[in-house]
C-alpha cells in the first residue's frame, strides 16, 4: 500500500458528475440572458431554472421519486426542453418518446418502463388515448398545450403549466449520490421486434456533454437552432452542454426550409442541430442560392450523410455543414468529421466528398475500431476493407433496460457492436458503407446501398434517394432505387438509369426505379423496411 492511498476523497475535491449542474451554472452566471425562444415566447436562464425547480417539486408532490420513469411525448417546445432538467433534478429518469410511434408501440414502451407520468402534447393526444386503452396501469397524464400546436384534445387532469404553477420555486436540486445513477431512457427505432430501452447515467451524460462542446468547437454565447428532435438522444446530448455556456436555444416545432432560414436571420443563429433531411430542406428552399451569411455558422447533422449537393449549397451560403455519426447507444454523433485547412484548396465537389466521411471519435470516446464482422479484430486502414464499427468507453450506454441477454450480446468482446459496416481510411477516419442487414449481395459481390445512393444523389433534380436489395432469380439480389425529384423535373426511370451508367459499374446498376416520397423517421432516417413492404405489394 502506497502512502498516496491514505489520502481520502473529500466533498471539497469530489462530487458525482451530472449534467444537471449546468443549469445552475447558467442561472448563476447568465441569469438575464435569453435561454429559450419559441415563437413569441422568451425565457431567461433565471426563469428557466425557476420553472425546472417548480417542475421537480411538483413531480415530487405527485409521489414521483428517484428511480421512477417520467415520459415525455412532444415535438420541440418549452415543455420537453424543461423536462430534460426538471425530471432528473428530482432523481427520476427522463424518457423521451418519438412522436410518430404507433399506439401499440407506445403502450409496449410505457408498460416496459413502468412510467409513472406521461407529458403529452395535445397534437398527438389521439395516439396516446389509443395506447392508454390497451394498458392496465396507465401513467398520470399531463397535457402540454403549446401555443404553436395545430390543436388536439386535452386528455389529462392537469396541464404542464398547471403543474409548474403548483411547484416550489425554491426547491433544492437533487444531485445524484452516485454518478452512475440512471438519468435517461431512450428507445431504439428498431425495424424488427420490440424497441429496446437504452439506459444512460449521469456520468456518461456529463462526459459526453463536455466532449460535444470540444469536438464541435463550441464556445462564447451560442445561439442554437434546434431542428433535431429533443426526443432523439436528448438532443444528441448537446442540450445540457449548451446550458453550461448560457446558450440561447431556438425551438423548431415543425421544420421547413423557409422557416429554418428565417429563424437563422431573426435570431442570429450560430449553431444548428438537424438531420440530413433538414440540410436538404435548407439547400432547396426558395431563395437559398442567393443567401450569404457574414458570420460563422455551423450545422451538425448525423445519420445517412447529406449529399454533396447539400454540402456545396450550404457552404455557398456560409454554413459549415459538419457530418457526425453514431447511434442511440452512444448518444448520437460520437464520430465527427472535422474539416481540415488543406481542404480549402480543393474543388467544392472534392471537398464535399471528404466531408461525407463520418470522421474520427470525439474527444471522450475511448476507442472506436472497424473490425472483421463477428470478431474484434481490426481491419486494415486501407479505405477498402469492409468491417463492423465497434465502440468502447465512457459514453457507451449502460445497457438495455430489462434485457440482459441483448446487453451481453451487444457488448461481446468488450465493445459495443453497432451493426454498421464501414471502411477505415489511413488517416483514421471511417466511411460508412451500409448497415450489415442492408448490404446487397449480387452474384457473390457486395454492393453498398450508400455508394449507390450517393451516386444517384449527384444527378441534377434528385432531392432524395434510398436503395434496397430485391430478389433476383439470376443474381440472388439486385439494387432497387427509390427517388424523390424536384417539382417539374422530366426524369423517368430511363433517364435515371442512363445517368447511373456513367457513375457505376454495370453489376451495381439498379434493377428499377420508383419515384415518390421516401418514408423517414422524425430524425431523418430512411425507413427501408417500409420501402421493402411497399415494393413487395407491387
Amino acid at each position: 500500500m502506497s502512502f498516496y492511498d491514505e489520502m481520502k476523497i473529500d466533498r471539497a475535491n469530489h462530487s458525482p458528475l451530472s449534467p444537471i449542474r449546468f443549469l445552475a451554472r447558467a442561472a448563476h452566471y447568465f441569469g438575464d440572458r435569453i435561454s429559450l425562444i419559441h415563437g413569441d415566447l422568451r425565457w431567461t436562464w433565471k426563469e428557466t431554472d425557476t420553472r425546472c425547480r417548480r417542475l421537480a417539486s411538483a413531480l415530487t408532490r405527485l409521489g414521483i421519486g428517484p428511480g421512477d420513469t417520467v415520459s415525455v411525448m412532444a415535438p420541440n417546445c418549452p415543455a420537453i426542453f424543461e423536462a430534460q432538467f426538471g425530471v432528473p433534478m428530482m432523481g427520476a429518469v427522463i424518457n423521451n418518446l418519438n412522436v410518430r410511434i404507433e399506439p401499440h408501440t407506445l403502450a409496449y414502451i410505457l408498460n416496459h418502463n413502468q412510467a409513472k407520468v406521461l407529458f403529452v402534447d395535445s397534437e398527438i393526444s389521439s395516439t396516446v388515448t389509443d395506447a392508454l386503452n390497451a394498458m392496465e396501469r396507465p401513467p398520470i397524464i399531463i397535457d402540454i398545450v403549446d401555443p404553436l400546436s395545430p390543436g388536439g384534445d386535452r386528455i389529462g387532469d392537469l396541464t404542464f403549466e398547471d403543474l409548474i404553477d403548483s411547484g416550489d420555486p425554491d426547491y433544492i436540486s437533487h444531485q445524484p449520490a452516485d454518478e452512475l445513477q440512471p438519468l435517461s431512457l431512450n428507445y431504439t427505432s428498431g425495424t424488427t421486434g420490440d424497441p429496446k430501452g437504452v439506459v444512460y447515467d449521469h456520468r456518461n451524460a456529463y462526459i459526453e456533454s463536455l466532449g460535444n462542446l470540444v469536438s464541435w468547437g463550441v464556445s462564447g454565447h451560442p445561439h442554437v437552432l434546434w431542428a433535431v428532435p429533443i426526443f432523439h438522444a436528448n438532443g444528441w446530448c448537446y442540450l445540457w452542454a449548451m446550458a453550461g455556456l448560457g446558450a440561447t436555444n431556438v425551438m423548431v416545432r415543425k421544420p421547413s426550409g423557409p422557416l429554418m432560414l428565417d429563424l437563422i436571420d431573426r435570431h442570429h443563429v450560430t449553431h444548428i442541430c438537424g438531420a440530413p433531411i433538414i440540410a436538404q430542406m435548407m439547400a432547396h428552399a426558395p431563395g437559398a442560392s442567393e443567401r450569404r451569411y457574414d458570420r460563422p455558422i455551423r450545422m451538425l447533422t448525423a445519420g445517412a450523410p447529406p449529399t454533396s449537393v447539400e454540402f456545396i449549397a450550404l457552404e455557398d451560403m456560409g454554413i459549415q455543414l459538419d457530418q457526425g455519426y453514431g447511434l442511440t447507444e452512444v448518444w448520437g454523433p460520437a464520430i465527427l468529421r472535422e474539416p481540415q485547412a488543406e481542404w480549402s484548396e480543393l474543388e467544392p465537389e472534392q471537398r464535399a466528398r471528404l466531408k461525407m466521411r463520418q470522421g474520427i471519435p470525439n474527444l471522450v470516446l475511448d476507442k472506436m475500431i472497424v473490425a472483421v464482422p463477428g470478431t474484434c479484430d481490426p481491419v486494415p486502414r486501407d479505405g477498402e476493407t469492409l468491417g463492423e464499427v465497434l465502440f468502447s468507453g465512457n459514453i457507451v450506454m449502460r445497457g438495455y433496460l430489462r434485457d440482459p441477454i441483448a446487453t451481453v450480446k451487444a457488448f461481446e468482446g468488450g465493445y459495443f457492436h453497432s451493426g454498421d459496416l464501414a471502411v477505415w481510411h489511413p488517416d483514421g477516419s471511417i466511411e460508412l458503407k451500409d448497415r450489415a442487414k442492408d448490404i446487397i449481395i449480387s452474384g457473390g459481390e457486395n454492393i453498398s446501398s450508400v455508394e449507390l445512393e450517393n451516386a444517384i444523389a449527384e444527378i441534377p433534380d434528385v432531392l432524395g434517394v434510398a436503395v434496397i436489395g430485391v430478389q433476383d432469380n439470376r443474381w440472388g439480389e439486385r439494387p432497387w432505387a427509390f427517388v424523390e425529384i424536384a417539382e417539374g423535373s422530366a426524369h423517368d426511370e430511363k433517364s435515371i438509369l442512363e445517368q447511373c451508367r456513367s457513375r457505376l459499374v454495370s453489376f451495381k446498376l439498379p434493377k428499377g426505379v420508383t419515384f415518390g416520397p421516401i418514408p423517414r423517421t422524425p430524425t431523418g432516417k430512411v425507413q427501408k423496411f417500409v420501402l421493402r413492404e411497399s415494393l413487395g405489394k407491387q
